[in-house]
């Protein structure tokens, strides 16, 4: 317990310092306007913004990005709860009983549990990460090759699974995302992969211009290409206090929120849109208010929103002591520390203290910036909508061209983001995700080290991945994964479970 108290504080050092503080403030504002408008989201905001933080020392950057993330969550829910508009995707739920409830004349009350409860949640889960982290990097040290081998393959199986649409799709996109990966140099024979003899590749396929393209370029022409309807709401949003009642109703499902958020965050694939899904189904069940869902329910708006905030702080779990990835975001957050020169696994701890336990910190203090930031400045949200997109997607696309070619100051960057542009314009018209994609180009290269470490101890045999105890329940996890999904009845529940 002293070595916690003692990390903390030296945490909240560094997330003190001005420049992470500003930093944190201006990826929490981000966060909340990307959230608040439709359709952008925190991958593209992300991917768009990674060439920004080159320049910036790792800390700094990664405290940004991470605001950009969870700030995005407390956005989404304004929109949602005022404009019936979700601005993120984990919000959807939200408009089912908060848009009833801004009807009802209740506007100011939905906005408050949304962000009062987004704070505990997300201060809950912050104390998470913090206990966790030291007790899961102490556990990952004693992996193996083969068993990182595994787990990797866990996390692409899960994500697959877990991920909108057809499971066969998504496994397609895992496959693809992981030979994108392999582009470039083998770095132990020299040999050139994939290349087609355009020098260009010999180092591989850049992680921005990729991401940059397939969420950022892409949303720009999804969002082009769809009519413009926002329909403010009339009434006024009323008082921001709570009645004695609602305060009474909404506390446990904060409590039922924060624990399912924070479970599910932490799995591969899972994530905030997944939590506020299953938050929301719970709710429907437990909460004594449930004869009032459909009309305005408080419940429905508190349960859900504590568990995407919950989620968002608990999936930094398995990059800051696996370097594994969760979801799309966490594979840009992976991007950008490999971008710093930094590997994301179980040494961060003892190799990047001031990184790891100041961006801990540097949640709890985002949280309370967001919480000051969302209820007194709802008009101004509401009034950035009025901004027409026409006017907002040509300075995007000039960043976006000038930052993905300021990372190597090499045009071929920026037609390959063009490129990966137009590739995720075309996986959405054919209902593919992208998300897998992302995550398996991050891991393949990864995979493959744990893959010829392991064969190389192993002096050949595949055994090894058997033999070894940890390696062989995580194969037939990801085994018992596929096979599950692939019965109608739970495949039918999870599309029920996506659509909302």
């Amino acid at each position: 317990m002293d070595l916690l108290i003692s990390n903390l504080a030296h945490g909240f050092g560094v997330a003190m310092s001005f420049d992470n503080l500003l930093f944190a403030l201006l990826g929490a504002l981000i966060g909340t306007a990307i959230g608040v408008l439709p359709g952008i989201g925190p991958v593209a905001t992300i991917s768009l913004l990674l060439p920004i933080t080159f320049g910036q020392p790792a800390t700094t950057a990664i405290i940004m990005l991470a605001g950009i993330y969870y700030g995005a969550q407390y956005g989404g829910s304004t929109t949602a709860i005022l404009l019936n508009l979700p601005g993120e995707v984990s919000s959807v739920v939200t408009t089912l009983e908060g848009y009833k409830m801004a009807r009802n004349g209740r506007a100011g009350a939905a906005l408050t549990i949304s962000a009062v409860g987004s704070f505990i949640a997300g201060s809950v889960a912050t104390l998470l990460v913090a206990a966790s982290g030291p007790l899961l990097t102490e556990v990952a040290l004693s992996f193996g090759p083969a068993d990182y081998f595994s787990l990797m393959l866990l996390g692409l199986i899960i994500s697959a699974v877990l991920a909108q649409g057809s499971v066969l799709k998504s496994v397609a996109m895992v496959v693809l995302g992981v030979a994108l990966g392999l582009v470039g140099t083998d770095v132990q024979t020299g040999q050139q992969r994939f290349t087609f003899g355009v020098p260009e590749l010999s180092d591989g396929l850049d992680f921005a211009a990729m991401a940059m393209g397939v969420f950022g370029i892409s949303e720009i022409i999804l969002n082009l290409e769809r009519p413009e309807v926002r329909s403010v709401l009339t009434a006024k949003v009323g008082s921001l206090f709570l009645t004695r009642e609602e305060v009474k109703r909404s506390i446990p499902s904060v409590v039922r929120g924060t624990i399912i958020g924070s479970v599910l965050g932490i799995l591969p694939g899972g994530g905030a849109s997944l939590a506020s899904f299953g938050s929301y189904m719970m709710e429907r069940k437990m909460s004594k208010g449930r004869a009032q869902f459909g009309n305005g329910a408080i419940e429905g708006v508190a349960g859900p929103e504590a568990a995407n905030n919950a989620a968002a702080q608990t999936s930094f779990i398995p990059l800051l002591t696996l370097g594994i990835p969760s979801n799309a975001v966490m594979a840009l957050m992976v991007g950008a520390l490999i971008i710093q020169g930094i590997q994301p696994g179980p040494r961060m701890v003892e190799s990047q203290p001031d990184l790891f336990w100041g961006l801990i910190c540097s949640m709890w203090i985002g949280n309370v910036m967001l919480l000051v930031i969302n209820l007194p400045m709802i008009g101004m949200w509401v009034k950035l909508l009025q901004v027409p997109y026409k006017y907002m997607y040509p300075a995007i696309l000039t960043f976006c061209a000038i930052g993905v070619y300021s990372i190597n100051n090499n045009v071929f960057d920026v037609y390959a983001t063009v490129f990966f542009g137009i590739l995720g314009y075309v996986f959405n018209k054919l209902k593919m995700e992208p998300a897998p994609l992302l995550v398996g180009f991050v891991l393949g290269p990864m995979m493959e080290e744990h893959l010829r470490r392991a064969m190389l101890l192993s002096r050949g045999s595949v055994s090894v991945f058997i033999e070894r105890p940890i390696s062989a329940v995580l194969l037939v996890i990801c085994a018992l994964a596929l096979g599950l999904m692939l019965l109608p009845g739970l495949r039918k529940k999870k599309e029920e479970a996506m659509a909302g």
